[in-house]
Protein backbone atom coordinates (compact mmCIF):
# COMPACT_ATOMS: atom_id res chain seq x y z
CA UNK A 1 0.00 0.00 0.00
CA UNK A 2 2.67 2.40 0.82
CA UNK A 3 4.46 1.54 -2.56
CA UNK A 4 1.39 2.03 -4.25
CA UNK A 5 0.55 5.70 -2.89
CA UNK A 6 4.06 7.21 -3.51
CA UNK A 7 4.56 5.76 -7.05
CA UNK A 8 1.24 7.42 -7.60
CA UNK A 9 2.02 10.61 -6.23
CA UNK A 10 5.74 10.29 -8.10
CA UNK A 11 3.62 9.68 -10.99
CA UNK A 12 1.01 12.80 -10.90
CA UNK A 13 3.75 14.69 -9.80
CA UNK A 14 5.50 13.78 -13.11
CA UNK A 15 2.40 14.50 -14.93
CA UNK A 16 1.77 17.71 -13.32
CA UNK A 17 4.90 19.40 -13.83
CA UNK A 18 4.52 18.74 -17.37
CA UNK A 19 0.88 19.60 -17.82
CA UNK A 20 1.20 22.51 -16.22
CA UNK A 21 4.66 23.38 -18.58
CA UNK A 22 2.17 22.63 -21.07
CA UNK A 23 -0.81 25.04 -20.37
CA UNK A 24 1.67 28.00 -19.85
CA UNK A 25 2.35 27.93 -23.15
CA UNK A 26 -0.95 28.03 -24.15
CA UNK A 27 -1.97 24.41 -25.25
CA UNK A 28 -5.65 23.58 -24.68
CA UNK A 29 -6.37 22.48 -21.30
CA UNK A 30 -8.56 19.39 -22.72
CA UNK A 31 -5.64 18.57 -25.21
CA UNK A 32 -3.47 18.50 -21.98
CA UNK A 33 -5.43 16.16 -20.28
CA UNK A 34 -6.20 13.45 -22.96
CA UNK A 35 -1.99 13.41 -23.20
CA UNK A 36 -0.96 13.11 -19.30
CA UNK A 37 -4.06 11.05 -17.83
CA UNK A 38 -3.67 8.05 -19.97
CA UNK A 39 0.40 7.96 -19.50
CA UNK A 40 -0.39 8.21 -16.08
CA UNK A 41 -2.29 5.17 -15.77
CA UNK A 42 -0.38 3.12 -17.94
CA UNK A 43 2.28 4.01 -15.85
CA UNK A 44 1.09 2.94 -12.49
CA UNK A 45 -0.47 0.13 -14.39
CA UNK A 46 3.12 -1.13 -15.82
CA UNK A 47 4.74 -0.72 -12.13
CA UNK A 48 2.79 -3.01 -11.01
CA UNK A 49 2.17 -5.64 -14.38
CA UNK A 50 5.76 -6.44 -14.03
CA UNK A 51 6.35 -6.83 -9.78
CA UNK A 52 8.29 -4.06 -9.09
CA UNK A 53 6.38 -4.05 -6.02
CA UNK A 54 6.80 -7.79 -4.76
CA UNK A 55 7.97 -8.11 -1.73
CA UNK A 56 10.79 -10.22 -2.86
CA UNK A 57 12.10 -7.85 -4.32
CA UNK A 58 13.48 -5.76 -1.57
CA UNK A 59 15.86 -8.52 -1.23
CA UNK A 60 17.76 -7.21 -4.18
CA UNK A 61 18.10 -3.30 -5.00
CA UNK A 62 19.47 -3.55 -8.08
CA UNK A 63 16.60 -5.71 -9.17
CA UNK A 64 13.71 -3.57 -8.04
CA UNK A 65 15.33 -0.57 -9.69
CA UNK A 66 16.20 -2.39 -12.89
CA UNK A 67 12.33 -3.23 -12.53
CA UNK A 68 11.38 0.46 -12.14
CA UNK A 69 13.18 1.58 -15.08
CA UNK A 70 12.03 -1.33 -17.08
CA UNK A 71 8.59 -0.67 -16.49
CA UNK A 72 9.00 2.93 -17.28
CA UNK A 73 10.40 3.12 -20.10
CA UNK A 74 8.00 0.53 -21.36
CA UNK A 75 4.83 2.89 -20.77
CA UNK A 76 6.65 5.44 -22.31
CA UNK A 77 7.53 3.52 -25.14
CA UNK A 78 3.81 2.40 -25.98
CA UNK A 79 3.13 6.20 -25.22
CA UNK A 80 5.43 7.18 -27.77
CA UNK A 81 4.37 4.28 -30.32
CA UNK A 82 0.71 5.64 -30.05
CA UNK A 83 1.85 9.44 -29.88
CA UNK A 84 3.36 9.23 -33.57
CA UNK A 85 0.81 7.04 -34.56
CA UNK A 86 -1.81 9.51 -34.03
CA UNK A 87 0.60 12.47 -34.23
CA UNK A 88 -0.05 14.01 -30.69
CA UNK A 89 2.80 16.88 -31.00
CA UNK A 90 1.73 18.10 -27.50
CA UNK A 91 3.45 14.52 -25.94
CA UNK A 92 7.24 15.56 -26.91
CA UNK A 93 7.16 17.42 -23.91
CA UNK A 94 5.98 14.88 -21.69
CA UNK A 95 8.75 12.61 -23.20
CA UNK A 96 11.22 15.23 -22.43
CA UNK A 97 10.09 16.25 -18.72
CA UNK A 98 8.01 14.05 -17.41
CA UNK A 99 10.03 10.81 -18.10
CA UNK A 100 13.41 11.68 -16.25
CA UNK A 101 11.61 13.57 -13.71
CA UNK A 102 8.81 10.90 -12.91
CA UNK A 103 11.54 7.90 -13.11
CA UNK A 104 14.24 9.72 -10.80
CA UNK A 105 11.20 10.42 -7.78
CA UNK A 106 10.02 6.94 -8.33
CA UNK A 107 13.93 5.63 -7.30
CA UNK A 108 14.42 8.49 -5.35
CA UNK A 109 11.45 6.94 -2.96
CA UNK A 110 12.16 3.35 -3.79
CA UNK A 111 15.24 4.38 -2.44
CA UNK A 112 13.62 5.87 1.05
CA UNK A 113 11.78 3.05 1.56
CA UNK A 114 14.20 0.45 1.02
CA UNK A 115 16.24 2.17 3.87
CA UNK A 116 13.19 2.45 5.92
CA UNK A 117 12.48 -1.15 5.53
CA UNK A 118 15.87 -2.11 6.47
CA UNK A 119 15.94 -0.20 9.49
CA UNK A 120 12.22 -1.49 10.65
CA UNK A 121 14.32 -5.11 9.84
CA UNK A 122 17.19 -4.24 11.97
CA UNK A 123 14.17 -4.09 14.97
CA UNK A 124 13.16 -7.48 14.05
CA UNK A 125 9.72 -6.01 12.08
CA UNK A 126 8.77 -6.97 8.49
CA UNK A 127 11.15 -10.21 9.09
CA UNK A 128 10.74 -13.29 7.47
CA UNK A 129 11.14 -16.38 10.38
CA UNK A 130 13.46 -18.73 8.40
CA UNK A 131 13.77 -21.97 9.56
CA UNK A 132 17.27 -23.28 8.57
CA UNK A 133 17.72 -26.87 6.98
CA UNK A 134 20.90 -29.25 6.30
CA UNK A 135 23.88 -30.74 7.60
CA UNK A 136 25.94 -28.18 10.35
CA UNK A 137 28.53 -26.82 8.47
CA UNK A 138 26.20 -25.50 5.65
CA UNK A 139 23.42 -24.58 8.14
CA UNK A 140 26.29 -23.06 10.56
CA UNK A 141 27.40 -20.65 7.60
CA UNK A 142 23.83 -19.86 6.07
CA UNK A 143 23.29 -18.65 9.47
CA UNK A 144 26.26 -16.65 9.57
CA UNK A 145 25.69 -15.12 6.66
CA UNK A 146 22.10 -13.68 7.91
CA UNK A 147 23.14 -12.91 11.39
CA UNK A 148 22.39 -10.06 12.24
CA UNK A 149 19.12 -9.23 10.46
CA UNK A 150 19.48 -6.68 7.96
CA UNK A 151 18.82 -5.80 3.79
CA UNK A 152 18.26 -9.96 3.95
CA UNK A 153 14.77 -9.79 5.90
CA UNK A 154 15.77 -13.14 7.16
CA UNK A 155 15.19 -13.55 10.99
CA UNK A 156 16.73 -17.23 12.28
CA UNK A 157 14.49 -18.52 14.15
CA UNK A 158 16.06 -22.24 14.08
CA UNK A 159 17.59 -24.73 12.65
CA UNK A 160 16.99 -28.80 11.59
CA UNK A 161 20.12 -30.85 11.24
CA UNK A 162 19.95 -33.82 8.98
CA UNK A 163 23.18 -35.16 10.44
CA UNK A 164 21.74 -36.33 13.54
CA UNK A 165 23.49 -33.60 15.76
CA UNK A 166 21.19 -32.19 17.98
CA UNK A 167 23.45 -29.83 19.87
CA UNK A 168 22.59 -26.03 19.44
CA UNK A 169 24.17 -23.36 17.04
CA UNK A 170 25.65 -20.49 18.47
CA UNK A 171 26.63 -17.16 16.54
CA UNK A 172 27.65 -13.91 18.09
CA UNK A 173 26.36 -15.35 21.39
CA UNK A 174 23.17 -16.22 20.07
CA UNK A 175 21.85 -19.59 20.26
CA UNK A 176 19.52 -20.83 17.83
CA UNK A 177 17.91 -24.27 18.67
CA UNK A 178 18.07 -26.97 16.67
CA UNK A 179 14.48 -29.42 15.97
CA UNK A 180 13.43 -32.02 14.51
CA UNK A 181 14.97 -34.08 11.38
CA UNK A 182 14.76 -34.76 8.02
CA UNK A 183 11.19 -36.12 8.09
CA UNK A 184 9.70 -33.37 10.70
CA UNK A 185 10.72 -30.48 8.68
CA UNK A 186 7.17 -29.04 7.80
CA UNK A 187 6.09 -29.35 11.36
CA UNK A 188 9.01 -27.55 13.12
CA UNK A 189 8.52 -24.44 10.56
CA UNK A 190 4.47 -24.27 11.85
CA UNK A 191 5.46 -24.97 15.24
CA UNK A 192 8.34 -21.96 15.03
CA UNK A 193 6.02 -19.84 13.14
CA UNK A 194 8.29 -20.02 10.29
CA UNK A 195 7.26 -18.66 6.97
CA UNK A 196 10.63 -19.26 5.30
CA UNK A 197 12.48 -22.26 4.93
CA UNK A 198 15.92 -22.08 4.10
CA UNK A 199 17.60 -25.65 2.57
CA UNK A 200 21.03 -25.24 3.05
CA UNK A 201 21.79 -28.98 1.90
CA UNK A 202 19.85 -31.99 1.42
CA UNK A 203 20.32 -35.84 3.18
CA UNK A 204 22.45 -38.04 1.12
CA UNK A 205 20.83 -40.73 -0.32
CA UNK A 206 17.67 -38.29 -0.62
CA UNK A 207 17.50 -36.66 -3.95
CA UNK A 208 13.38 -36.23 -4.03
CA UNK A 209 14.37 -34.27 -0.43
CA UNK A 210 13.14 -30.86 -1.84
CA UNK A 211 10.24 -32.02 -3.67
CA UNK A 212 9.13 -33.97 -1.14
CA UNK A 213 9.52 -31.11 1.41
CA UNK A 214 7.81 -28.60 -1.18
CA UNK A 215 4.82 -31.24 -1.25
CA UNK A 216 4.98 -30.97 2.70
CA UNK A 217 4.56 -27.22 3.04
CA UNK A 218 1.63 -27.34 0.50
CA UNK A 219 -1.18 -25.00 2.01
CA UNK A 220 1.56 -23.76 4.25
CA UNK A 221 2.27 -19.89 4.55
CA UNK A 222 5.82 -20.87 3.83
CA UNK A 223 8.43 -19.96 1.39
CA UNK A 224 11.29 -22.43 0.73
CA UNK A 225 14.22 -21.26 -0.70
CA UNK A 226 17.44 -23.06 -1.64
CA UNK A 227 20.81 -22.02 -0.53
CA UNK A 228 24.16 -23.02 -3.02
CA UNK A 229 27.40 -21.47 -2.31
CA UNK A 230 28.15 -21.99 -5.82
CA UNK A 231 26.24 -18.32 -5.54
CA UNK A 232 29.05 -16.56 -3.48
CA UNK A 233 31.35 -17.00 -6.50
CA UNK A 234 28.89 -16.90 -9.29
CA UNK A 235 25.83 -14.98 -8.18
CA UNK A 236 24.79 -12.76 -11.07
CA UNK A 237 26.10 -15.66 -13.75
CA UNK A 238 23.64 -18.38 -12.59
CA UNK A 239 20.77 -18.97 -15.08
CA UNK A 240 18.37 -21.56 -15.00
CA UNK A 241 17.71 -23.91 -18.33
CA UNK A 242 15.44 -27.05 -17.36
CA UNK A 243 15.56 -29.35 -20.08
CA UNK A 244 12.80 -31.74 -20.78
CA UNK A 245 12.22 -31.57 -16.58
CA UNK A 246 16.12 -31.65 -15.78
CA UNK A 247 16.69 -28.60 -13.50
CA UNK A 248 19.76 -27.86 -14.96
CA UNK A 249 21.90 -24.24 -13.69
CA UNK A 250 23.97 -22.74 -16.10
CA UNK A 251 26.99 -21.06 -14.65
CA UNK A 252 28.80 -18.50 -17.14
CA UNK A 253 32.63 -18.60 -17.64
CA UNK A 254 33.94 -15.27 -15.96
CA UNK A 255 35.99 -13.48 -18.87
CA UNK A 256 38.87 -10.81 -18.30
CA UNK A 257 38.40 -9.14 -21.55
CA UNK A 258 35.69 -7.43 -23.95
CA UNK A 259 33.04 -5.33 -24.50
CA UNK A 260 32.04 -5.15 -20.21
CA UNK A 261 35.41 -4.56 -19.32
CA UNK A 262 35.80 -1.02 -22.08
CA UNK A 263 32.59 -0.23 -20.53
CA UNK A 264 34.73 -0.77 -17.22
CA UNK A 265 37.55 1.32 -18.70
CA UNK A 266 35.05 4.13 -19.75
CA UNK A 267 33.20 4.95 -16.57
CA UNK A 268 36.66 4.91 -14.48
CA UNK A 269 38.06 7.81 -17.23
CA UNK A 270 34.87 9.62 -16.86
CA UNK A 271 34.58 9.48 -12.93
CA UNK A 272 38.17 10.02 -12.05
CA UNK A 273 38.11 12.84 -14.66
CA UNK A 274 35.08 14.55 -12.31
CA UNK A 275 36.53 13.15 -9.13
CA UNK A 276 39.85 15.63 -9.78
CA UNK A 277 38.66 18.58 -10.25
CA UNK A 278 37.43 18.96 -6.68
CA UNK A 279 40.61 17.15 -5.61
CA UNK A 280 42.24 19.57 -7.39
CA UNK A 281 40.34 22.63 -5.06
CA UNK A 282 40.96 20.74 -1.88
CA UNK A 283 44.31 19.66 -2.54
CA UNK A 284 46.30 22.79 -1.16
CA UNK A 285 44.49 22.80 1.98
CA UNK A 286 45.57 19.59 2.95
CA UNK A 287 49.37 20.02 1.82
CA UNK A 288 49.09 22.97 4.02
CA UNK A 289 47.74 20.97 7.02
CA UNK A 290 50.56 17.83 6.26
CA UNK A 291 53.18 20.05 5.69
CA UNK A 292 52.52 21.81 9.59
CA UNK A 293 52.22 18.84 11.02
CA UNK A 294 54.96 17.23 10.34
CA UNK A 295 58.54 17.09 7.99
CA UNK A 296 58.34 15.49 4.69
CA UNK A 297 56.35 15.17 0.76
CA UNK A 298 52.85 16.06 0.97
CA UNK A 299 52.90 12.38 -1.39
CA UNK A 300 53.81 8.83 -0.26
CA UNK A 301 54.19 6.74 -3.49
CA UNK A 302 54.34 2.91 -2.74
CA UNK A 303 55.34 0.12 -5.36
CA UNK A 304 51.69 -1.97 -5.13
CA UNK A 305 50.86 -5.26 -7.69
CA UNK A 306 48.30 -4.32 -10.53
CA UNK A 307 46.75 -6.40 -12.84
CA UNK A 308 48.51 -9.62 -13.88
CA UNK A 309 50.69 -8.91 -11.26
CA UNK A 310 52.65 -5.84 -13.39
CA UNK A 311 53.98 -2.98 -10.47
CA UNK A 312 52.76 0.35 -10.24
CA UNK A 313 53.64 3.31 -7.99
CA UNK A 314 50.44 4.36 -5.78
CA UNK A 315 50.11 7.52 -4.67
CA UNK A 316 48.80 8.86 -1.66
CA UNK A 317 48.58 11.61 1.05
CA UNK A 318 51.43 11.19 3.33
CA UNK A 319 49.68 10.49 6.34
CA UNK A 320 52.70 8.75 8.21
CA UNK A 321 55.94 9.57 9.72
CA UNK A 322 58.94 9.82 7.21
CA UNK A 323 60.63 6.91 8.68
CA UNK A 324 57.32 4.63 8.62
CA UNK A 325 59.02 1.88 6.72
CA UNK A 326 61.88 2.00 8.72
CA UNK A 327 59.86 1.08 11.98
CA UNK A 328 57.59 -1.60 10.78
CA UNK A 329 59.89 -4.43 12.19
CA UNK A 330 59.93 -3.08 15.02
CA UNK A 331 56.16 -3.10 15.53
CA UNK A 332 55.72 -6.43 13.69
CA UNK A 333 54.85 -8.05 16.72
CA UNK A 334 52.13 -5.62 17.62
CA UNK A 335 49.82 -6.67 14.62
CA UNK A 336 46.22 -6.64 14.92
CA UNK A 337 46.04 -7.37 11.28
CA UNK A 338 45.22 -11.02 9.69
CA UNK A 339 47.20 -13.09 7.44
CA UNK A 340 49.19 -11.13 5.37
CA UNK A 341 47.97 -7.67 6.63
CA UNK A 342 49.67 -5.50 8.80
CA UNK A 343 47.21 -3.37 10.78
CA UNK A 344 47.33 -1.05 14.11
CA UNK A 345 44.45 0.70 15.57
CA UNK A 346 46.76 2.98 17.32
CA UNK A 347 49.56 2.69 15.27
CA UNK A 348 52.58 4.93 16.23
CA UNK A 349 53.52 6.16 12.66
CA UNK A 350 50.77 7.98 11.66
CA UNK A 351 50.33 11.51 11.85
CA UNK A 352 48.04 13.82 13.33
CA UNK A 353 46.41 14.83 10.77
CA UNK A 354 46.84 11.87 8.97
CA UNK A 355 44.58 9.89 11.38
CA UNK A 356 42.33 11.97 10.08
CA UNK A 357 43.00 11.45 6.77
CA UNK A 358 42.91 8.14 7.21
CA UNK A 359 39.26 8.19 8.87
CA UNK A 360 37.25 10.03 6.35
CA UNK A 361 39.12 8.52 3.64
CA UNK A 362 41.29 11.87 2.18
CA UNK A 363 44.78 10.00 1.90
CA UNK A 364 43.89 7.85 -1.05
CA UNK A 365 42.09 10.86 -2.99
CA UNK A 366 45.57 11.19 -5.04
CA UNK A 367 44.88 7.74 -6.11
CA UNK A 368 41.99 9.13 -8.59
CA UNK A 369 45.19 9.85 -10.85
CA UNK A 370 46.00 6.27 -10.73
CA UNK A 371 42.98 4.90 -12.19
CA UNK A 372 43.18 8.16 -15.05
CA UNK A 373 46.24 6.49 -16.46
CA UNK A 374 45.05 2.98 -15.85
CA UNK A 375 47.24 1.29 -13.20
CA UNK A 376 43.95 1.03 -11.26
CA UNK A 377 40.24 1.26 -11.43
CA UNK A 378 37.58 2.83 -9.22
CA UNK A 379 35.76 -0.17 -7.93
CA UNK A 380 38.14 -3.33 -7.75
CA UNK A 381 40.00 -5.87 -5.33
CA UNK A 382 42.65 -3.92 -2.60
CA UNK A 383 45.62 -3.15 -4.41
CA UNK A 384 48.71 -5.45 -2.50
CA UNK A 385 52.14 -5.14 -1.86
CA UNK A 386 54.67 -7.01 -3.70
CA UNK A 387 55.53 -8.43 -0.19
CA UNK A 388 51.43 -9.90 -0.03
CA UNK A 389 51.56 -11.56 -3.86
CA UNK A 390 55.07 -13.69 -3.08
CA UNK A 391 52.89 -15.17 -0.36
CA UNK A 392 49.70 -15.57 -2.56
CA UNK A 393 48.45 -19.19 -3.36
CA UNK A 394 46.87 -20.31 -6.65
CA UNK A 395 43.56 -19.07 -5.66
CA UNK A 396 44.48 -15.97 -4.23
CA UNK A 397 46.11 -14.92 -7.15
CA UNK A 398 43.13 -14.55 -8.90
CA UNK A 399 42.85 -11.20 -7.41
CA UNK A 400 45.29 -9.57 -9.92
CA UNK A 401 42.92 -11.01 -12.82
CA UNK A 402 41.38 -7.02 -12.99
CA UNK A 403 42.93 -3.78 -11.80
CA UNK A 404 42.79 -3.09 -7.73
CA UNK A 405 40.51 -0.25 -6.97
CA UNK A 406 40.41 2.76 -4.66
CA UNK A 407 37.46 1.27 -3.48
CA UNK A 408 35.87 -2.32 -3.23
CA UNK A 409 33.86 -4.51 -1.49
CA UNK A 410 36.07 -4.67 1.53
CA UNK A 411 35.97 -1.11 1.65
CA UNK A 412 32.21 -1.34 2.21
CA UNK A 413 32.43 -3.99 4.46
CA UNK A 414 34.53 -3.27 7.26
CA UNK A 415 37.90 -2.29 5.87
CA UNK A 416 40.75 -3.16 8.89
CA UNK A 417 38.28 -5.07 10.71
CA UNK A 418 38.42 -7.41 8.03
CA UNK A 419 39.92 -10.89 8.59
CA UNK A 420 42.26 -11.75 6.38
CA UNK A 421 40.22 -15.03 4.94
CA UNK A 422 36.99 -12.38 5.08
CA UNK A 423 39.02 -9.26 2.68
CA UNK A 424 40.07 -12.58 0.46
CA UNK A 425 36.70 -13.62 -0.33
CA UNK A 426 35.07 -10.08 -0.74
CA UNK A 427 38.06 -9.56 -3.48
CA UNK A 428 37.38 -12.79 -5.14
CA UNK A 429 33.64 -12.23 -5.34
CA UNK A 430 33.60 -9.35 -6.61
CA UNK A 431 36.42 -10.31 -9.43
CA UNK A 432 34.07 -13.21 -10.54
CA UNK A 433 30.65 -11.00 -10.41
CA UNK A 434 31.45 -7.67 -11.24
CA UNK A 435 29.21 -5.68 -13.00
CA UNK A 436 29.25 -1.80 -14.00
CA UNK A 437 25.72 -1.16 -12.11
CA UNK A 438 27.32 -3.02 -8.93
CA UNK A 439 30.50 -1.09 -9.00
CA UNK A 440 27.93 2.31 -9.40
CA UNK A 441 26.36 0.67 -6.23
CA UNK A 442 29.69 0.25 -4.56
CA UNK A 443 30.67 4.00 -5.51
CA UNK A 444 27.06 4.88 -4.03
CA UNK A 445 28.02 3.03 -0.52
CA UNK A 446 31.55 4.19 -0.63
CA UNK A 447 30.58 7.57 -0.17
CA UNK A 448 27.80 6.76 2.51
CA UNK A 449 31.13 4.83 4.60
CA UNK A 450 33.36 8.28 4.17
CA UNK A 451 30.37 10.22 5.84
CA UNK A 452 30.30 7.28 9.05
CA UNK A 453 33.66 5.75 8.55
CA UNK A 454 34.39 2.20 10.42
CA UNK A 455 37.04 0.27 10.43
CA UNK A 456 39.32 2.65 9.09
CA UNK A 457 42.66 3.47 11.20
Amino acid sequence: MRLRTTDAAAILLAVALTAAIQLTRGEASVQVLVASLPLAGLWFVMLGALHTRDAALFRASATEYRGVAHASGLAFGLVAFVAVILEWQSMRLVLLVGFPFGLLLLLLTRWVWRHWLVAERREGRFASRTLVVGDRRAVDYVIRTLHPIGASGYQVVGATLLDGNARDIEVDGIRFPVLGNSRTVATVASELGADTIIVASHPEGEEDFVKQLSWQLEGAAAELVLSSRLTDVAGPRISFAPVEGLPLIQVQIPTYEGGKHVMKRALDVIVSAIALVPIGLVLPALALAIKLDSRGPVFFHQERVGRDGRSFRMVKLRSMTTDAEAQLAALQAQNEGSGLLFKMKADPRVTRVGRVLRKLSLDELPQFWNVLIGDMSVVGPRPPLPSEVTAYDGTVFRRLYIKPGITGLWQISGRSDLSWDESVRLDLRYVENWSVMNDLQIMWRTAKVMVQPSGAY
